[in-house]
């Protein structure tokens, strides 16, 4: 394994891939903490913040071309957006079930999910994680 496939890459898939990794990793550790107390809700701004920064940030990834210079991934990136207003609106509401069922689809499809995808040969993080 060497990150040398990823900094060899633009600066927005850089920027894309270290903001899906750390939100993947505190979105793991968000599962397991107590829910309702501070560290929740501040480790959740934090995970929402690097969840939006991936999205967003997919909009300048045109590596895959479907529809002009966007792809069926960017679909999921709209959903990722409309699914954190969602969530935070749910939880301010104080409708929790429905803030941890979004949260975690976003977590489980729009990050686990779309992260599997760029294992596929071809892709910059296969090249990281399987080498050339």
């Amino acid at each position: 394994m060497s990150l040398t496939p990823l900094f060899q890459s633009s600066v927005i898939i850089v920027i894309h891939a270290l903001g899906a990794f750390a939100a993947l990793m505190l979105g793991t550790v968000q599962l397991m903490l107590p829910k309702g107390s501070d560290t929740h809700r501040i480790c959740g701004y934090i995970w929402v913040g690097l969840m939006a920064l991936v999205a967003l940030s997919s909009f300048w990834i045109h590596d895959i071309r479907h529809f002009g210079p966007f792809s069926a991934i960017h679909l999921l990136s709209i959903y990722t957006i409309f699914g954190i207003a969602s969530g935070i609106l749910n939880a301010r509401r104080g409708n929790i079930m429905a803030h941890r069922k979004t949260m975690r689809e976003l977590f489980w499809i729009a990050l686990v999910g779309a992260g599997a995808f760029t294992l596929l040969p071809g892709r910059v993080m296969h090249q990281v994680v399987f080498g050339q």
